[in-house]
């Protein structure tokens, strides 16, 4: 997966809008104003790619005891992210839009009744 399949992916969304809140490097996909995403462009560009994702606390542990390439959050509670290595590990393309897709749930999840209904109404 390359950097914009995965930026394409994440846009795709409904409410999906993309940031760099932290500095110029960290591209950041937010629904309603809430992260559910988060990558490093320079960390693609030398080859590490991965993308931070929201995930339930028990998933999360599974996958990390499943895939070699899903690590706790960076810079992230390490309880409810993980970082997700996307080429170069064993997670699978369809595996990280799976994941992408369960980040962007869980995020939807927990906002406000009220932002959910104009989600749902763009």
């Amino acid at each position: 997966m390359h950097i914009a399949q995965l930026r394409d992916f994440c846009l795709s969304k409904k409410g999906v809008t993309e940031h760099f809140p932290f500095d110029n490097v960290t591209l950041v996909f937010k629904v309603m104003d809430k992260i559910f995403a988060s990558t490093r462009i320079d960390k693609w560009e030398q080859g590490a790619q991965g993308v931070n994702l929201k995930c339930d606390p028990e998933k999360a542990e599974a996958l990390r005891e499943v895939y070699e390439g899903v690590q706790p959050g960076w810079h992230s509670n390490k309880k409810h992210w993980n970082t997700v290595a996307v080429n170069n590990s064993d997670v699978s393309d369809d595996l990280v839009q799976e994941l992408i897709n369960h980040s962007y749930a869980m995020v939807v999840k927990g906002l406000t009744k009220k932002i959910q209904v104009i989600l749902k109404d763009l």
